[in-house]
């Protein structure tokens, strides 16, 4: 055996001229890759733990506050009762007397003596009786509601919310004439005038808006 060959060949491979026995390469480099890999690896999941403590903590803190700030605002100072959060109020909204709204009363269904019937109970509500008598020939026995406001479209739409509270159901239009007041042409569809304490219960609520709520923790 020469004193060239590795041991353990058993005289297999010998060195002789340009051949030389063929050995693995070492895994060095395998090595430091997947060491380098692991570290970022271990990095990544470090830094996203970190993140999520500092979201968890975070929020934890201002929903904390926001609860503190609730309480707060709805505690009172007797017995630790919590005193009812003060609703903001709505604007009284100011809307036209009846008085100052001129009703012509028309009728479009086949009940005689209706419109005159209306209007004399409008009257004694407190508005203003302008025309009375039979619809024209364009809504005549062609309105199949309650009944039809029609009026300018320079009308103060208060006027008309004023006038709908007397009769549930009626729709609104407008025309080109130029003065403010109102037809009330009656339908067939038309029964009776709202009571005079629920027209008024309307109007109130008109005039009185339901205040908007207070904001929620």
């Amino acid at each position: 055996m020469s004193m060239l060959t590795p041991p353990g060949m058993g005289g297999k491979y010998r060195v002789t001229g340009t051949a030389y026995p063929r050995l693995s390469r070492p895994r060095r480099r395998r090595r430091i890759v997947l060491a380098v890999l692991g570290a970022v690896v271990a990095l990544g999941l470090l830094g996203y733990g970190t993140l999520q403590l500092v979201g968890v903590f975070g929020g934890d803190g201002k929903k904390t506050a926001a609860g503190k700030d609730c309480v707060q605002g709805t505690s009172g100072k007797q017995g630790g009762r919590a005193a009812p959060a003060a609703a903001s109020k709505a604007p009284v909204v100011a809307l036209p007397q009846p008085g100052q709204i001129t009703v012509n009363v028309y009728n479009a269904t086949p009940r005689a003596g209706l419109a005159k019937a209306v209007g004399d109970e409008l009257k004694k509500r407190g508005f203003v009786i302008g025309k009375v008598g039979n619809a024209p020939a364009d809504f005549d026995k062609k309105v199949p509601g309650p009944g039809i406001l029609l009026g300018s479209s320079r009308t103060d739409k208060a006027a008309y919310s004023v006038l709908g509270t007397q009769l549930a159901g009626t729709t609104q239009q407008t025309d080109t004439r130029e003065t403010a007041d109102i037809d009330l042409i009656l339908g067939t569809g038309f029964t009776e005038l709202a009571t005079k304490e629920n027209a008024d219960k309307a109007l109130t609520a008109l005039a009185h808006p339901s205040p908007a709520p207070s904001g929620k923790c």
